[in-house]
């Protein structure tokens, strides 16, 4: 089993989820500003072209940043699950996911390539340039959604870690380095933010 990761927020997601699960598996550099994501032998590897991706023992392949998060919860069963451990643990901890996907992640990584990431991406993503002021908006109006929803929480969904913590950390310490810092009037995620970047897996 080896896991094919690379720079950026999906990776480091996939790579901090199995640092908390004290998950090790060797593991492949893709350089990903040389586009070597985007051309064979990787395409073999991944025909999506995107970086992370699991190879299993039998040469079967994951690829998706919560799939991927989900197989090793479930095979990694002497720590604790970070999905959850009844069906409505892991029904929240999906709804969360989906949640901070849509309507943070997506908007926001989005922004990103569409203006300070142009030039990375103009010819491996179909670009919208003009997009990106708005798309960087929708992703800040949906962080003061979910500050008011955390509230004193812990944690996104609750009282434990969960993959949604871990999604949402990986993608806003990324977002804080292009140009998109977590505005600190948010204080609810402000204060989560910090204590999830000290965790040693944040290390990861």
């Amino acid at each position: 089993m080896k896991l094919y990761t690379s720079i950026g927020p999906n990776p480091r997601m996939v790579r901090m989820f199995m640092a908390e699960k004290g998950f090790e598996v060797p593991k492949v550099e893709v350089d990903l500003r040389g586009g070597e994501n985007r051309r064979e032998p990787y395409l073999k590897v991944n025909p999506s072209g995107q970086s992370p991706a699991l190879e299993l023992d039998d040469g079967s392949v994951l690829a998706e940043i919560t799939a991927i998060c989900e197989y090793v919860d479930e095979v990694k069963k002497d720590t604790p699950s970070l999905i959850g451990n009844t069906p409505e643990e892991r029904a929240k901890t999906r709804m969360w996911t989906r949640r901070i996907d849509l309507n943070i992640v997506e908007p926001a990584t989005n922004g990103f390539r569409f203006a300070e990431g142009f030039k990375m991406f103009e010819k491996r993503v179909h670009c919208i340039p003009q997009a990106a002021d708005d798309l960087k908006a929708t992703a800040r109006e949906k962080l003061v959604w979910l500050d008011g929803l955390v509230g004193s929480k812990p944690f996104i969904a609750g009282d434990k870690l969960t993959m949604a913590d871990i999604l949402l950390f990986a993608f806003l310490d990324f977002m804080g380095q292009v140009g998109q810092p977590l505005d600190p009037a948010c204080k609810n995620l402000t204060a989560w933010f910090g204590r999830m970047k000290a965790r040693p897996s944040a290390a990861a």
